[in-house]
């Protein structure tokens, strides 16, 4: 039997060489992990996003009808001096990057009341549904004149 990938240290490396370089940010940033739950009244979002504020979060419906989600990394980086500190970082490896996505909405979103919080980490985007009848009174027939 032909092993078609084996144990070779080369191919890691020769994998993160083409991959991780600055031609290619984007294959360094994740996403941020997000939930979407139903029940009769709405749909609810929950995205993670550990230790970021309300401040570096955006929401708004887009041209396309879209929900529109940016999350924006403001944290100020400072220069200290050395000496003057007890204690410094040897290795540091917190990052946060930024984040855009556009979201889909269902046919039956009430896009005038959607609501948003940021709590423990979590953003929670609250999407209320319409009522069937009131998609069918939105829905009409055009006449051709």
């Amino acid at each position: 039997m032909l092993q078609v990938m084996n144990s070779n240290s080369w191919f890691p490396t020769l994998f993160d060489e083409f991959f991780n370089n600055d031609w290619m940010p984007k294959m360094k940033a994740t996403a941020p992990a997000v939930n979407v739950k139903e029940d009769v009244k709405a749909y609810t979002m929950e995205v993670a996003a550990p230790g970021i504020k309300k401040e570096f979060c955006r929401i708004n419906i887009d041209a396309d009808g879209n929900l529109a989600l940016a999350i924006e990394n403001k944290l100020e980086h400072k220069e200290e001096n050395k000496e003057d500190r007890k204690e410094h970082y040897l290795r540091r490896e917190f990052c946060y990057s930024n984040y855009q996505q556009a979201f889909t909405l269902p046919d039956d979103v009430d896009k005038d009341h959607i609501a948003a919080k940021v709590e423990d980490g979590v953003l929670t985007i609250t999407l209320p549904k319409v009522s069937k009848e009131e998609i069918k009174q939105a829905q009409r027939q055009i006449e051709i004149g």
